[in-house]
């Protein structure tokens, strides 16, 4: 996970997401920790998780958003499914210094690099409305096809004009770069 220190600079710290339900993700943090602070603060933070043993088997999830510390009572059944925090916090009193923080209103994105070609998609939750970043070609488009040259996941097609199959585009910009009539647009 990563969050901004008090001068504004990125800090990340490892975190296991430990439950999760309609109403977010959640996971623990003790309060004398400065990942504790970071979060109160500034009450925002981005995570990526990944799945695979090698990149092009690999599955990505990456989410940014607001967190909440939310009620005690939700302490005791997060520990409860993730028992191995009893190892590392063994007495009552030692777990009296964590809580729970809820992240749960933000964006995301799924990306799978284990498929050919690649896919992808962009979610939101808790309210927001998802952000459908990438490029698009316009209705100038004169489909000469430049731009299906340079595309590394072969991800655009022709009929007449071009369009760029967004679930599988890396957003590299190539197509951008080589097109004679600039009619690509990033959003």
């Amino acid at each position: 996970m990563a969050t901004n220190d008090e001068n504004g600079n990125p800090a990340t710290c490892a975190v296991d997401i430990m439950d999760y339900d309609e109403n977010g993700l959640y996971f623990l943090t003790a309060k004398g920790k400065s990942f504790y602070k970071r979060l109160k603060t500034n009450g925002y933070l981005s995570l990526t998780g990944i799945k695979g043993e090698k990149t092009l088997s690999c599955i990505s999830v990456s989410v940014r958003g607001e967190v909440k510390e939310i009620e005690a009572e939700r302490l005791s059944g997060l520990l409860c499914k993730n028992s191995y925090m009893f190892e590392i916090y063994p007495t009552e009193q030692s777990r009296r210094a964590l809580t729970v923080f809820c992240l749960f209103r933000g964006f995301g994105e799924w990306f799978d690099l284990s498929r050919k070609p690649i896919e992808r998609f962009s979610f939101a939750f808790g309210g927001e409305k998802t952000n459908s970043g990438g490029y698009y070609i316009t209705d100038k488009c004169n489909g000469c096809g430049k731009c299906l040259s340079v595309c590394p996941q072969n991800c655009i097609d022709i009929a007449g004009k071009a369009t760029i199959r967004q679930e599988n585009c890396l957003h590299c910009g190539n197509c951008e770069k080589v097109c004679p009539i600039q009619t690509i647009d990033r959003r």
